[in-house]
């Protein structure tokens, strides 16, 4: 496993997602974004942990855009976010991520076998469970 913290942004599959995501056409990033969380919100088989890295990195930048979110510090987000650009976030959106996270901490994970294999899986699973809660909050 390519990891090196618990972030959502902290892991070779992440780092690398959201290099291409920064280097796409801006008019392609919500379509970018959408696919990584659709290709784990819709697995129904196992799920591969680069496509749950992915997932949790798409989710984060979903996260970031939303009413009253924090803007990223991750020298490993995506450096037009870091930089202070916004992306307009679709409605549907935000559930699909959570529905990507969800499917992220299912037992047939491998971002979960692999977490659990460490010596401190809770600060991980928390990471990505805050996430999904942010995500899931009403607007204000």
């Amino acid at each position: 496993m390519g990891t090196w913290d618990i972030g959502p942004f902290d892991n070779d599959g992440a780092a690398d997602w959201c290099g291409n995501l920064h280097d796409a056409d801006p008019a392609e990033r919500l379509g970018l974004i959408r696919q990584a969380l659709r290709q784990a919100a819709e697995e129904t088989g196992y799920l591969d942990s680069r496509e749950g890295e992915q997932a949790i990195a798409a989710a984060a930048v979903i996260g970031s855009q939303l009413p009253g979110a924090v803007r990223l510090m991750s020298s490993y987000a995506p450096d037009f976010l870091t930089d202070g650009n916004r992306l307009e976030v679709p409605a549907d959106l935000p559930a699909l991520a959570v529905r990507a996270l969800d499917r992220v901490l299912a037992a047939d994970s491998e971002w979960v076998e692999l977490w659990e294999e460490t010596n401190d899986p809770d600060a991980a699973f928390a990471v990505v469970r805050n996430l999904r809660a942010e995500l899931h909050r009403p607007a204000a």
